[in-house]
């Protein structure tokens, strides 16, 4: 059976651009509603979508927390190069680290993180969403449960390597959070099924930021874009995008 592979998205706006990051075994779908909200205030909105997303999962786990690194950065200067010198970064989950990332080695406006993970309780938090992510994609197949529980564990197995880079790139980022002077809003669900929302509050406390906010949501999960308090979350992100010296 084919399934349709999802594309990234250029929405051409004004001056201001957003660059939009989505999570891990995710695609720009994480950010389109977002991204169609920004592009009707005026912004110029892109999301890209990393190397290995939103194909098949044995694609996803060919590919490296480097290569998404990668991919992010070629993002940031494709805007560049069409002509954008005023670009704010927003993600979410793994993509706002890869914003956090972004914002302290070239010059943004702003970033925004979205449920963004910064340390882990244990090593099941960092394979939560992946098993989610086979299962529904294997029940797309229409294969068995049987099946799918075998391909699981196999892809789980091969799958050992990349979450261990997963982890080191987040704790890269984890250690160098305080050389970020970039305006910042932090959004975070207070039950996230996926994360230690806790999260939040380190990257709140420690990054050395004159302008920064951090704003709570009650009633959603991680998914926080999908969210019933998805139009609040739009019109938090517009108010701060607003607010900044452009």
């Amino acid at each position: 059976m084919q399934i349709k592979q999802p594309e990234p998205f250029f929405f051409e706006g004004g001056e201001r651009a957003v660059l939009l990051l989505h999570g891990f075994t995710g695609h720009s779908a994480d950010v389109r509603m977002l991204g169609r909200y920004l592009n009707s205030k005026g912004y110029t909105c892109y999301a890209p979508i990393y190397r290995g997303h939103g194909k098949t999962p044995e694609e996803l786990i060919d590919a490296t927390a480097a290569d998404w690194w990668e991919d992010v950065q070629e993002a940031y200067q494709f805007l560049q190069k069409k002509g954008y010198e005023k670009i704010a970064v927003a993600g979410l989950s793994l993509g706002g680290v890869l914003g956090l990332r972004l914002a302290t080695n070239n010059p943004v406006q702003a970033v925004i993180t979205m449920c963004s993970p910064m340390f882990f309780d244990n090593e099941e938090q960092l394979t939560i969403g992946f098993r989610q992510f086979v299962k529904d994609y294997k029940q797309l197949e229409k294969k068995d449960d049987a099946t799918i529980e075998k391909e699981l564990e196999s892809l789980l197995t091969k799958s050992s390597d990349l979450f261990h880079e997963i982890e080191q790139s987040i704790d890269k980022v984890k250690q160098s959070i305080d050389m970020l002077y970039t305006p910042i809003l932090v959004i975070q669900s207070v039950k996230d099924e996926m994360i230690n929302p806790k999260s939040a509050d380190y990257i709140y406390e420690n990054v050395e930021s004159d302008k920064k906010e951090i704003k709570w949501y009650e009633g959603t999960g991680h998914a926080i874009t999908f969210s019933r308090k998805k139009d609040e979350l739009h019109e938090d992100i517009e108010q701060f995008l607003e607010s900044l010296d452009w």
